[in-house]
C-alpha cells in the first residue's frame, strides 16, 4: 500500500508541475528588480534545474519550470514574475523560433563558479584599496555567490576551479594605479604599496611589476583554456599594457626604484594583447593615465562630453546567428547613461579588428563596452567605475543598489556573469 501511495503522490506532483507550467521573469519595463532577477535565475541553476534565456523577448526574459520554491524566492526578493501554462510557454518558444524575428531561446544549464580578483585586507583588518567595486556590489545585491582570490591564488593555479573571473580595478603594470602625484602622502597609498611589495617578495619577485605580469599571464592561460574574463576601469587597459610590455621596464623610479626604459614604447609587442594595439604609453609618472587607449582629457584634450549628455548606445546583433554578443547586450533600453573611471572609454583606433564593440558613444568615436575571444575563451572590457555614480572618487561611499534595482548599466555586468551558463554547443562568435 505504501508503494502505491508513493507512486500516486509522485504522479500528483508531476501533474501539478505540468499544470503550473513555467515561471517567466519579464526583463522589460514591467520588471521591478532586474538585478535580483539574475540572482533568481542563478539560484535555479544552482539547484540543478534548467532555465531559458529568451534573447530579445521582453528585454531578455528568463523562464524556468514552475516550483513553489522558485515562486517564493521571487516574492521574497521582490522580483516580478508571471506563471505560464505549458501551452503558453510553448507558444512563446514557437514565436521566438520564427526566422523572421530577431529572438533566440538559449538553454542555461550550469551555475558558473565565479571568482573576483581583488586585494585582501591588510594587517589591520582593513580593505587595502579605498574604493568599492561595481561587480562585487551587484553580485552581493543579486545574491550570486563568489570567491575572492588574488595574486598568490592565481599563481597557484586556483583559477582552474572557476568558470568566470572579474578583474577588480587593478593596475597590472605595477605603477600603483598612477596615484603617486595625488596620494603618495596618504596612509592608504603607503599601505597599498607596502602590501604589494610584500606580496611580490612572498611570491619570489623583485618588483611588483614582475609579479603583476606573471599574474596577467596566468589569467591569459585561464582564458585560453576556455575561461571567461570580465574587466572594468583600469583593469582593462592596464592588463593589455602589461602583456605588451613583457620584459620591458615601463615603471619610473618612484614605482620600482629605478628609471623606466627610455625606449619602452618602441619595444612594445602588441601581438600579445587581448584587445588593443598601437597605443602610446603616457610617460609622465605624475599623470593619472597609463596610455592613450583611454579617451580622457589627458590623452584627448578636445574631448568635451557634458555629464547630462554622456550616454552610449548598445549595438543590436542577430540573436540567432550571434547569440554571444546578443546575450551580453540584453537590456530594457538600448541607450545607457555613461559613467567615468580611471579608464572610462576606449579610443576606437586602438581596438583590434577582431574585437566586437558592444556599446559606443558614436559622437566621440569611442567604445565603452567591448568583447572578444582568445583561443578557447572569452573576455569583455567595460569602461568606467560605477554605472550609478558618474564620478566615483577615492574614499566615496559605495553605491546603494536598493536605490537602483533597474539599472541598465549594472545589467550589462550581470549579462556577463550568466553567459557561461549557456550551452557551449550553442555558442557562436
Amino acid at each position: 500500500m505504501r508503494y502505491i501511495f508513493l507512486i500516486q503522490l509522485f504522479l500528483l506532483i508531476s501533474l501539478n508541475l505540468k499544470a503550473q507550467g513555467y515561471i517567466l521573469l519579464p526583463m522589460d519595463e514591467k520588471q521591478a528588480n532586474h538585478m535580483k532577477a539574475y540572482g533568481i535565475t542563478y539560484k535555479v541553476l544552482e539547484l540543478k534545474s534548467e532555465a531559458w534565456w529568451l534573447l530579445n523577448y521582453r528585454g531578455g526574459s528568463f523562464a524556468f519550470t514552475y516550483s513553489d520554491v522558485f515562486k517564493k524566492e521571487c516574492i521574497t526578493r521582490g522580483v516580478s514574475f508571471e506563471v505560464l501554462p505549458e501551452a503558453k510557454f510553448q507558444k512563446i518558444l514557437t514565436e521566438i523560433a520564427n526566422p523572421e524575428v530577431n529572438m533566440e531561446a538559449m538553454k542555461l544549464e550550469v551555475a558558473p563558479k565565479v571568482a573576483v580578483y581583488s586585494p585582501k585586507i591588510n594587517e589591520r583588518g582593513e580593505d587595502i584599496q579605498p574604493w568599492d567595486d561595481a561587480v562585487t556590489l551587484v553580485l552581493s545585491y543579486a545574491e550570486i555567490p563568489y570567491d575572492i582570490i588574488y595574486d598568490t591564488e592565481v599563481l597557484q593555479m586556483k583559477l582552474l576551479d572557476y568558470d568566470w573571473l572579474h578583474l577588480h580595478h587593478e593596475d597590472f603594470t605595477g605603477q600603483y594605479g598612477r596615484f603617486y602625484s595625488s596620494y603618495n602622502n596618504t596612509q592608504w597609498y603607503r599601505d597599498y604599496v607596502k602590501s604589494m611589495e610584500n606580496l611580490a617578495t612572498l611570491n619570489g619577485f623583485a618588483k611588483v611589476s614582475q609579479l603583476k605580469l606573471a599574474v596577467a599571464k596566468k589569467i591569459q592561460e585561464f582564458v585560453a583554456g576556455g575561461g571567461f574574463m570580465f574587466a572594468m576601469c583600469s583593469a582593462t587597459d592596464s592588463y593589455d599594457i602589461a602583456l605588451a610590455a613583457e620584459g620591458i621596464d615601463i615603471c619610473d623610479f618612484m614605482f620600482d626604484g629605478d628609471p623606466a626604459d627610455p625606449n619602452a614604447q618602441q619595444k612594445l609587442d602588441f601581438s600579445k594583447t587581448f584587445a588593443f594595439k598601437d597605443f602610446q604609453l603616457v610617460r609622465d609618472p605624475y599623470q593619472y593615465e597609463f596610455s592613450d587607449i583611454d579617451a580622457s582629457p589627458v590623452t584627448q584634450p578636445m574631448r568635451m562630453v557634458r555629464d547630462d549628455q554622456d550616454y552610449f548606445t548598445l549595438f543590436e546583433f542577430s540573436a540567432k546567428w550571434d547569440p554571444v554578443p546578443t546575450m551580453l547586450t540584453q537590456c530594457h533600453t538600448r541607450t545607457v547613461k555613461g559613467f567615468m573611471g580611471q579608464s572610462t572609454a576606449f579610443r576606437k583606433k586602438f581596438i583590434k579588428s577582431h574585437v566586437l564593440v558592444l556599446g559606443e558613444n558614436k559622437a566621440e568615436n569611442e567604445a565603452r563596452y567591448i568583447h572578444g575571444t582568445f583561443q578557447k575563451g572569452f573576455f569583455s572590457y567595460y569602461g568606467g567605475h560605477d554605472p550609478e555614480d558618474y564620478r566615483h572618487f577615492v574614499q566615496d561611499p559605495p553605491t546603494d543598489l536598493n536605490l537602483h534595482p533597474t539599472s541598465p548599466g549594472y545589467r550589462l555586468i550581470l549579462n556577463n556573469i550568466l553567459f557561461p551558463a549557456a550551452k557551449k554547443k550553442q555558442r557562436k562568435t
